[in-house]
């Protein structure tokens, strides 16, 4: 393997411990404070590397217990599915 791949690999890694980490410290909301018709952040299955968020209004809550780790499961008045991670209007 070249230095150019090992650091690619090493960056990679970075970026995921950094990412988990970051993610650690922030407090994801529980079932009680999302509601039907809030505007929330959510991160989609296929965003989790990323931690790109895409913002929405609730159509249904899909997690039925009152805490997640990686935030509770809901579906968007768009169709899209995603766990919160933010609560921006109530």
């Amino acid at each position: 393997m070249s230095n150019s791949q090992n650091s690619v690999i090493l960056s990679k890694q970075r970026f995921r411990i950094n990412y988990q980490y970051k993610r650690s410290l922030n407090v994801v909301p529980s079932r009680d404070k999302i509601k039907i018709r809030i505007i929330v952040q959510i991160v989609q299955k296929q965003d989790q590397r990323t931690g790109n968020l895409t913002e929405g209004v609730v159509k249904r809550i899909l997690t039925s217990s009152n805490f997640h780790p990686h935030g509770i499961k809901v579906e968007l008045d768009n169709g899209k599915i995603g766990r919160v991670q933010n609560i921006i209007h109530k």
